[in-house]
């Protein structure tokens, strides 16, 4: 029986007048109920973002208790309706930590783009397979060339191109997994990795879930800036080659987690050339920068890497997860993950996302940063970028004034601080202190352990925050001295 056209014009008079929610969309009808429900909740959730700047960036713990309580966590036999899940929705929305507070400055969590919001929803809504092409035929070739266009933006070499993944941490991980399938050394459980004393923590976790000991991540020295020491480099390889130690690869960071300093990866580049050793650039934090031209030097050599971690999520707003590993030769991703889909039709377009990656279903995380980056387009990721810089810019020479703190930062938009004459303890017990007394006025930083002591930091990427926002944290920040 053939099956009629979806039209908005036709309603389900039925399921309207009694107000239920199908479980599953009907596939041909526009169903009014359907879309009443989202638009309900879509209001809901603009009325929560509008209405940020009204609340903490944290909330209290009393909404944080209701909307995890016990009760709320059993199951009706018959299901809920509509009014019951958007109350639901608001229990969970009053204990949610809110970005969109122009004092959130903790972490690398921006307030959420417009577009990603809607093309996270849509995405939900197709609930398409990114396993593989024919479960989801326009996002695997969105994927592709988002990928290819990111790699171009940063210069790297033609025909480069890469996979979108749940987080940096899986994009560091399957690197990794791939250049020691590029160096042959699948079986060599000797094998080393190289990276900076402040690289990210996800590292360690790659050598887990690769079956090498937490000794097989090697640490080089930073300088005073945070930067990874090259010379040490240059002699911790030379003395793997000596000793027959076999490398994985070295991992450059640019942004490190607490300071945002970057390692001088044109110099990395030319040694790990020089000595055949695949480079990975984990840019979770940086490598947006170098999308844009009158920001491009702040990660310059990084088009030189063999592979590259980039994270949308930090900065620009793309709902999360956004992150994607790019390669200059993205045919090792099938090398290293092919494992062949009996079970699927074969490729059509260039390669099923199953085979070329760690992860197997995944939803089509590309629409909502391919959304996000048209909503902005260069220009609106050039004016988050600037922003970010200048309010950084502006909170250190802020705190700079009376010398009292040890400021440390880089060539991005993180600043981390801590008393310069205190003690560990002292440090400690300050950071907790005046953490509190920051968050009772609307202002969230975070209190990282970095170089033995507890220090402050604010990421400075939330578009929302003004000058005089800044001003009112320096303020508090060097009263706290005085206590």
């Amino acid at each position: 029986m053939p099956i009629a056209e979806p039209s908005p014009l036709v309603p389900a008079p039925s399921a309207l007048r009694a107000n239920l929610l199908a479980a599953f969309p009907a596939p041909d009808q526009f169903d009014p109920v359907l879309a009443h429900f989202l638009e309900q909740a879509s209001q809901q959730l603009a009325q929560w973002l509008g209405s940020a700047a009204l609340r903490s960036p944290l909330p209290a713990f009393a909404a944080l208790a209701a909307a995890a309580a016990p009760a709320q966590l059993e199951l009706d036999w018959a299901g809920l309706g509509p009014a019951a899940l958007l109350a639901d929705l608001q229990r969970v929305m009053d204990g949610a930590y809110n970005p969109n507070h122009p004092g959130a400055l903790a972490h690398l969590d921006p307030p959420p783009l417009a577009a990603s919001i809607a093309a996270e929803l849509v995405c939900a809504g197709l609930n398409n397979n990114l396993l593989s092409e024919e479960l989801s035929p326009s996002l695997s070739q969105l994927e592709r060339q988002v990928c290819i266009w990111l790699a171009q933006r940063l210069g790297m070499p033609a025909g480069s191109g890469g996979v979108a993944a749940s987080g940096g941490t899986l994009s560091n991980l399957m690197a990794l997994v791939t250049a020691r399938r590029a160096a042959g050394l699948a079986c060599c459980p000797d094998a080393v990795v190289l990276a900076s004393a402040d690289a990210h923590v996800s590292l360690n976790k790659a050598m887990a879930v690769m079956g090498l000991p937490a000794t097989a991540l090697l640490s080089i020295p930073v300088d005073a800036g945070g930067r990874l020491d090259v010379e040490a480099l240059a002699e911790l390889l030379a003395q793997q080659r000596r000793l027959g130690i076999p490398v994985i690869a070295v991992v450059a960071t640019a942004g490190t987690t607490v300071r945002g300093a970057v390692d001088p990866l044109s110099a990395m580049a030319a040694l790990c050339k020089q000595q055949g050793v695949w480079l990975h650039v984990d840019g979770a934090i940086g490598a947006v920068f170098g999308l844009i031209a009158g920001h491009r030097q702040r990660v310059a050599g990084i088009e030189l890497a063999d592979s590259v971690t980039i994270n949308p999520q930090k900065l620009l707003g793309i709902t999360k997860t956004s992150s994607l590993l790019l390669l200059a030769e993205p045919r090792q991703l099938g090398a290293a993950f092919a494992t062949g889909l009996p079970y699927m039709e074969p490729s059509w377009g260039g390669g099923h996302g199953g085979e070329c990656g760690l992860q197997g279903s995944r939803p089509g995380e590309v629409l909502k940063l391919w959304l996000g980056l048209r909503q902005l387009g260069l220009e609106g990721i050039e004016k988050l970028l600037d922003g970010a810089i200048a309010r950084r810019r502006q909170l250190q020479q802020l705190l700079a004034g009376n010398g009292k703190l040890l400021l440390r930062g880089g060539s991005l938009h993180l600043l981390a601080f801590t008393p310069a004459a205190a003690s560990v303890e002292q440090a400690e017990l300050w950071s907790q202190t005046t953490r509190q007394r920051l968050l009772a006025e609307g202002l969230m930083l975070s209190r990282p352990l970095y170089a033995g002591r507890h220090h402050l930091k604010a990421v400075l990427g939330n578009p929302h925050t003004g000058p005089d926002h800044l001003a009112q944290l320096a303020q508090l920040v060097q009263a706290s001295l005085h206590d």
